[in-house]
């Protein structure tokens, strides 16, 4: 076979590779987790609700949001180090530093904003963040959650800087969305196996002697 063939074939072969889903690492077919645009305000999709947050405050908030969710994934789902969370975690603390950073300032304006003391407005976004973290907990959604984690943060690397926002509107719903317990989509169908069993004749009289049960005595004849 030419050469030249050879290396259309493994370019090929690399093309299609790297254009896998990271579901496929997990499933056949992974669940349809996508969510339209969000503007912060959905029900649900932040840790907790901000009231009277402006729409810049709600950016921010997604803002941290995706970051956390991006974070807890680097630390969860080292399982599996071919998706890098980890890696591209960093890579995206690095080029995005300074949004991530105004995006914090924000959030603490919001809570010196709606808040009597400045003791007080640091208690509530301290208790924010905690919030934040926790609310990506995925023990019973692992692999669903590191397969769309995995996703979004390839996607952050590659997204321009001051677009990180723009970002965490777009897929801030999948992440959410991956956090329900899923499973394999391709064959839906669920088994049962049945295992016979019986219980002890505790009722027959020849299976006693003197208060003993011996399960030998049921099988002799009289």
């Amino acid at each position: 076979m030419p050469v030249s063939r050879l290396i259309s074939m493994a370019a090929v072969g690399a093309a299609l590779f790297a254009a896998a889903p990271a579901s496929a690492q997990f499933y056949f077919k992974g669940p349809d987790i996508s969510g339209p645009r969000a503007t912060g305000a959905e029900p649900g999709l932040l840790a907790q609700p901000l009231p009277g947050a402006t729409p810049g405050e709600l950016r921010a908030a997604m803002v941290w949001n995706l970051r956390a969710a991006l974070n807890v994934a680097a630390l969860q789902c080292q399982f599996a180090p071919t998706l890098l969370t980890l890696p591209n975690y960093n890579t995206i603390l690095r080029d995005h530093r300074v949004e991530l950073a105004d995006s914090y300032t924000v959030l603490s304006k919001y809570f010196t904003r709606t808040h009597k003391t400045v003791k007080a407005a640091q208690t509530a976004l301290d208790q924010y963040g905690t919030r934040v973290y926790s609310s990506f907990s995925a023990v019973h959604a692992q692999l669903t959650f590191c397969a769309a984690a995995d996703d979004v943060a390839q996607e952050a690397v590659f997204t321009p800087r001051g677009q990180f926002g723009d970002l965490a509107a777009e897929r801030m719903g999948e992440i959410r969305n991956s956090l329900t317990r899923w499973g394999e989509q391709q064959f839906p169908a669920t088994y049962y196996l049945y295992i016979p069993y019986s219980y002890p004749n505790f009722a027959d009289e020849k299976c006693w002697r003197k208060d003993v049960y011996s399960p030998q005595r049921c099988t002799k004849k009289r």
